[in-house]
């Protein structure tokens, strides 16, 4: 079931909210980019308005002066003691300024009409864009999220056929539930404190590999700590023949911190040997089981069924045990022979089997149970072809044989 939950938060990842961040940082810069051309918008208009206001004031001041001339003029132009050539230079001079004023006229006029042009396009040409473009964006904002909120819809329908089994199978199992068996399961945990330290989550082979691995490693630098006590118990000794060259007190901090570091070593090299002990007590537990099933192995050849069911031949109880082969150390150095078939089982789901010693399954396949969960939560099994692995037990379907430990069936 948290496989499942597992799924649907990754496609939520990558598909919803990945996609979703990438839209909205194009949405961001979208929508600033629209805000930018309103302000150049706002910008120019205003622009247009200043140059229209200052044409204003040039034209109201050409006009002050032209007035003002106009005064000088009908004032030299009546006085008797005013010269020819003054009242000459103040009409040249109002002239001047009319001309002047008519020319300030004409721009401000020009500026004017300028501006209820551009101010007519900013509100009913730019303006209405701007937001048009905006709303578009929305739109499609709104379009993504309903195209999100599908495939997150779509990503739940996938899995919930797969969750209603894994639900239908936890009900089954609570239904199934032994208290006996399980406070006894409890107790034993709790007596043996199990943590994924041990590598309990791995199947059997793979465990045994991996912590050989550790052990070697841990024996390692193991070897190296002890190489340094050593180097520094020489340099101690050098320094207590020849105190010039060193205090002897200076380096027992580094050689008690040696030692204890050797200490914690050897705990844990310690305590990984015992659980690698463990796994190879299971391991011969398997091979004992693996020889006995050989005293059967020359029974009649056609005994397993094709569903890995077993029918008894009672004449072979009163056969003479098998002669020695001459030549039955020929093939010493061959392969195990196959653990016989206790029952078979049905793959309800899928497993790609990614982990060493474990085997790939397909949904609804079927494969012989060659070995029990031995509580670790891996069964073993053998393919039709002969391949053999570890998969989940509460993936798969099992049926014991009546021969091996009564007919069960669980899930």
């Amino acid at each position: 079931y948290s496989g499942q939950r597992e799924v649907v938060a990754e496609e939520m990842g990558h598909k919803v909210y990945g996609e979703l961040m990438r839209y909205s940082q194009d949405l961001k810069a979208e929508r600033k980019h629209h805000l930018q051309e309103g302000r150049k918008t706002q910008q120019y208009l205003d622009q247009c308005w200043k140059h229209m206001d200052n044409s204003k004031k040039k034209f109201e001041r050409e006009c002050k002066e032209a007035e003002k001339s106009q005064l000088i003029y009908e004032r030299l132009d009546s006085d008797i003691n005013a010269t020819k050539s003054e009242v000459e230079k103040a009409k040249s001079q109002l002239y001047l300024r009319q001309h002047m004023a008519e020319e300030s006229k004409n721009e401000y006029a020009a500026q004017l009409q300028n501006f209820n042009s551009e101010q007519w396009k900013h509100f009913n040409v730019a303006i209405p864009q701007i937001f048009k473009n905006l709303q578009d964006m929305d739109e499609r904002r709104t379009v993504k999220l309903g195209e999100m909120y599908r495939s997150f819809a779509e990503v739940e329908r996938r899995v919930i056929p797969i969750i209603s089994k894994c639900l239908e199978g936890m009900v089954t199992a609570a239904k199934n539930v032994d208290e006996r068996r399980v406070s006894a399961k409890m107790l034993l945990k709790c007596s043996r404190a199990p943590t994924l330290e041990d590598l309990s989550h791995l199947p059997p082979e793979q465990r045994r590999k991996k912590l050989q691995q550790r052990i070697d490693e841990l024996n390692k630098e193991l070897q190296k700590e002890m190489d340094q006590r050593d180097a520094l118990n020489k340099m101690k000794d050098v320094y207590e023949k020849n105190p010039q060259m060193g205090d002897p007190g200076s380096l027992q901090p580094k050689i008690s911190e040696t030692i204890c570091n050797m200490e914690k070593l050897r705990s844990e090299i310690h305590k990984n040997e015992s659980w690698l002990a463990e796994v190879e007590g299971k391991h011969g537990s398997r091979s004992e089981r693996r020889s006995s099933a050989d005293v059967n192995h020359h029974a009649p050849h056609g005994r397993e069924s094709p569903e890995g069911s077993y029918t008894d031949d009672h004449s072979q109880e009163h056969r003479s045990p098998p002669q020695p082969d001459p030549h039955e150390f020929d093939d010493e150095f061959d392969d195990d022979d196959p653990l016989p078939a206790i029952g078979h089982c049905k793959a309800l789901y899928s497993f790609d089997g990614s982990n060493e010693g474990t085997l790939v399954m397909k949904e609804n396949e079927v494969l012989y149970v060659i070995e029990e969960d031995k509580g670790d939560g891996w069964t073993r099994v053998r393919k039709q072809g002969g391949e053999e692995g570890y998969i989940p037990t509460s993936y798969v379907e099992i049926t014991l044989e009546k021969n091996s430990k009564g007919a069960v069936t669980y899930i």
